[in-house]
């Protein structure tokens, strides 16, 4: 008999990961179990919506990983300054990061027919394009607001209920203080300046890396995020901060 993939949501992983993860920010691991018991049938749709795109076919068909050239030193450093990847580059540099760190964390249950399916694939675009969109939309990738809000213009862009539970956990933990309240703004600001965005799952990485950052914000339709900058202006990120 022909096995059928399961494309179930997994409410009962998801919020132990969920809960698990706003006791320990760091602890990225428990990011990956929400994505992969809350994702799956948005991975699946999002795969169906990139074969429709003008240059999503070309994408699909050629099915680069992502994680092999952000995780090539010499790949990385070749950007000029200026552009995206130099950016990419810099935030790396600084933090410690890597798309190949992010491809070793998420292997939690990896099954080889799952690892050759298109839709896992995709999944794993969307987890490779994660520290771009950090440097695209301006939010710190070491701070939990910063997180949340990116979290949450992710889940504008790919309807994953697994950002969704992210953003809205991060969200209530806020609600009783003013401090915390303003972050809920930055939060909310950040989906819906998600929303507004173009579809950035289908866009070339190789050559969107290429681009002068502000003229890629432009293109694109990513707006500053001006509740969390305000925010930010009194709350400074320690250390590193990405261009604004």
């Amino acid at each position: 008999m022909t096995k059928t993939l399961s494309y179930k949501l997994d409410w009962k992983t998801g919020l132990r990961a969920g809960r698990a993860l706003m006791a320990d920010p760091k602890d990225t691991r428990q990011v990956f179990l929400v994505m992969q018991a809350m994702n799956t049938p948005a991975n699946a749709k999002g795969y169906r919506k990139l074969l429709k795109t003008e240059r999503g076919g070309a994408i699909a068909y050629q099915r680069r990983e992502l994680a092999q050239s952000l995780n090539d030193p010499a790949y990385t450093a070749a950007f000029a300054p200026g552009t995206v990847g130099h950016a990419y580059r810099t935030m790396i540099d600084a933090t410690g990061y890597s798309a190949g760190g992010l491809a070793e964390i998420s292997n939690i249950k990896a099954r080889e027919e799952d690892v050759q399916h298109p839709n896992e694939w995709y999944a794993r675009r969307i987890r490779d394009v994660h520290d771009i969109w950090h440097v695209l939309t301006g939010y710190s990738p070491d701070e939990p607001l910063d997180e949340s809000c990116l979290v949450a213009f992710s889940y504008a862009q790919t309807k994953g209920l697994g950002w969704a539970i992210i953003a809205v956990l991060s969200s209530l933990k806020g609600v009783s203080t003013k401090d915390g309240r303003r972050q809920i703004g930055a939060i909310w600001e950040a989906y819906r300046n998600g929303r507004k965005a173009a579809w950035l799952p289908s866009e070339d990485y190789e050559k969107l890396l290429a681009e002068p950052l502000d003229t890629a914000r432009a293109r694109l339709g990513i707006k500053a995020p001006t509740r969390y900058k305000a925010f930010r202006a009194e709350h400074p990120v320690p250390g590193y901060a990405l261009p604004a």
